[in-house]
């Protein structure tokens, strides 16, 4: 018997390629990458970065829930940005949205994300005991 099991919620886009939202294997839940999709429109929420970075972790803590857990939960965020003279932006937000201590981080400057983001994020979180 496996202990890995799919996470998968309708308030988070939905995957748009051979993946899932997330995989939980043991109290480890493995969050795939979330660019600034609306779940409902599955379009990107604007051109805008602030906003864009926004939508990535309400899409985030909206699987982190799904998981039974929260972004207070999250040990390590990998973050993908266009331009990296975003990373103010994005570090601001993250005081927002994260309590102390915050997660272990990576932020990769990168050419280009899935249908023209400017923002993704991906996250390790550990649930329970």
């Amino acid at each position: 018997m496996s202990n890995k099991a799919v996470i998968n919620t309708d308030q988070a886009p939905a995957a748009i390629g051979p993946y899932s939202q997330a995989i939980k294997a043991g109290n480890t839940v493995y969050l795939s990458g979330q660019i600034p999709l609306d779940p409902a429109t599955m379009e990107i929420v604007s051109d805008d970065f602030e906003a864009q970075a926004r939508q990535v972790f309400a899409n985030l803590k909206a699987v982190c829930e799904e998981a039974a857990g929260g972004l207070k939960d999250v040990v390590k965020l990998n973050l993908y940005l266009v331009d990296l003279d975003n990373f103010a932006i994005v570090n601001r937000i993250m005081e927002e949205v994260f309590d102390t201590p915050y997660p272990a981080r990576a932020a990769v400057g990168v050419k280009a994300l899935p249908k023209g983001s400017q923002v993704e994020a991906e996250a390790v979180l550990v649930i329970g005991d």
